[in-house]
């Protein structure tokens, strides 16, 4: 059973920076591929970034690619999301998740959630 707990999200300005952290625990980090989903109110749950099990494959949302960076330290058992450039509309809740097979995009490929962190851009 992993257990995955997010932290790092808050209130800030269009055009500013935040980073999320997604702390792991239990099973074994280094054999999950790790995302981030996030969620808009109203809105389905949508893909964010992928990591692969070594770190050296992700993948990007189309709006986010060149703003985001997802990256992974299988020592300390954490994956990240460097957000940079921020905009209002990428005002969510944010979700980190871990699957035992390859990365997808749907939300049903992913055996564990975390309970999510807010992030508000305002404008």
């Amino acid at each position: 059973q992993v257990q995955l707990v997010e932290s790092g999200g808050r209130l800030v300005q269009a055009g500013g920076s935040l980073r999320l952290s997604c702390a792991a625990s239990g099973g074994t980090f280094s054999r999950n591929t790790m995302s981030w989903f996030r969620q808009a109110p109203g809105k389905e749950r949508e893909f964010v970034a992928a990591i692969s099990r070594g770190g050296f494959i992700t993948e990007y949302l189309d709006s986010v690619k060149g703003r985001f960076t997802i990256s992974r330290d299988n020592a300390k058992n954490t994956v990240y999301l460097q957000m940079n450039s921020l905009k209002p509309e990428d005002t969510a809740v944010y979700y980190c998740a871990a699957s035992s097979l390859g990365y997808s995009h749907s939300t049903a490929s992913y055996d564990y959630w975390g309970q999510g962190t807010q992030v508000t851009v305002s404008s």
